[in-house]
């Protein structure tokens, strides 16, 4: 079996750099088109970005080992064990990401009515959010409101334009409060945090399994979730995303691996199988 490479090739790199400005280029060369542009030019250039963006430029290479964020019972969203890009895009550094959200049985289902829901109804809001490895922070952004919940079907089909408009204040509309620290060779974001609720600063050291911040609903997403993705640089606007895997035991099992979609699984909050723990929070400071 062909062994995958240790670090993404500079192809994959050189794409990622360029895949948020091509996009922006690109329309602005439409926008262009009402003052004299050629729109074929304007319609080319914007499908080359468009292909860029959603496609083209997959990472490739040999996945790093983490651990759980979260703990107890949880479900994936996305995951990149069903698909690459995992949230439909390889923008801001989210080819490989995770969306998780907690599962157990009082999640609300999606329906057409209530319209939206206060983010307090569902069980990942307030979860303790962990360190999946050791490392020093480098960002943190902690000031985005927790939004409504959009788990209707009528704002589901608004979240589209919502997130479009999201877009246009560059990653931490979409990503919302997260925090993102440096592992050695990599840098991991946990996205969608709750206002107020991170514990760390840029220049904290931290151990895997550290609690950092609590789940919120703050970004581009329809409920309460945990975003969890690993990039190359430490910005998103131009990282390449990096595959990553859970070390063993993040399911009770002795294989590494990640989650798939739409199946609840329990991260156990003892002994993992390498025998490391996987501590609950003694303290995450309240908003």
């Amino acid at each position: 079996m062909e062994m995958p490479d240790l670090a993404p090739s500079r192809s994959q790199v050189l794409l990622a750099r360029i895949r948020v400005p091509l996009m922006w280029a690109a329309g602005a060369a439409l926008l262009a088109g009402y003052a004299g542009l050629s729109w074929w030019a304007g319609w080319s250039l914007f499908a080359v970005a468009l292909a860029v963006y959603l496609r083209l430029g997959t990472v490739r290479c040999a996945p790093r080992v983490l651990r759980p964020p979260v703990r107890g019972r949880w479900m994936a969203l996305t995951s990149p064990v069903d698909a690459v890009p995992s949230q439909g895009s390889h923008a801001y550094g989210q080819t490989h990401a995770l969306g998780l959200v907690a599962e157990d049985g009082t999640r609300p289902d999606i329906g057409w009515r209530p319209l939206s829901r206060p983010p307090e109804d569902f069980p990942a809001f307030g979860a303790p959010v962990y360190a999946p490895a050791d490392g020093t922070v480098v960002a943190v952004r902690d000031r985005s409101r927790d939004h409504r919940s959009r788990n209707s079907w009528p704002w589901l089909l608004g979240s589209v334009l919502e997130n479009t408009l999201r877009e246009l204040r560059g990653p931490s509309g979409l990503l919302g409060n997260h925090v993102v620290i440096d592992i050695g060779g990599a840098y991991v974001l946990l996205g969608h945090l709750r206002r107020g609720s991170a514990t760390v600063r840029p220049g904290d050291r931290v151990e895997a399994g550290r609690p950092v911040a609590r789940c919120g609903n703050s970004g581009a997403c329809t409920e309460p979730q945990l975003r969890m993705q690993l990039m190359d640089r430490p910005g998103p606007l131009t990282a390449a995303g990096l595959p990553f895997l859970w070390e063993a035991g993040w399911d009770g099992g002795s294989a590494d691996g990640l989650p798939e979609t739409w199946r609840p699984f329990d991260v156990p909050t003892g002994q993992g199988a390498s025998g490391t723990g996987y501590p609950e929070a003694d303290q995450v400071r309240g908003t």
